[in-house]
């Protein structure tokens, strides 16, 4: 599997993105997934797609994507979390293929 780069975007880019980001670095890492995550703002990430293989965002998206974008809200409720953990994983294998 190849390294994947993964956005992970909130409204500010700085509160809930670094409690999903560190979610997202802990699964990555017990499942063996290489991967670089890059802590953005929502408004940036239509910029930054093309340089990406996958959006993880806690906030609403404003707009469609070229890259498979996963709303993670379910890091911050508990609620669903291993339906999330799970649509992550099978995203990230698909798009490190």
């Amino acid at each position: 599997m190849k390294k994947i780069k993964v956005l992970v975007a909130c409204g500010a880019g700085i509160a809930t993105s670094t409690v999903v980001m560190k979610k997202v670095e802990e699964l990555f890492k017990q499942n063996n997934v290489p991967a670089d995550l890059i802590q953005i703002k929502i408004a940036e990430a239509a910029a930054k797609q093309d340089s990406a293989d996958m959006l993880i965002s806690t906030t609403m998206l404003p707009q469609e994507y070229k890259i498979p974008a996963i709303k993670a809200m379910a890091f911050l409720t508990g609620i669903g979390t291993d339906k999330i953990e799970k649509e992550i994983l099978d995203t990230a294998k698909q798009v490190g293929e």
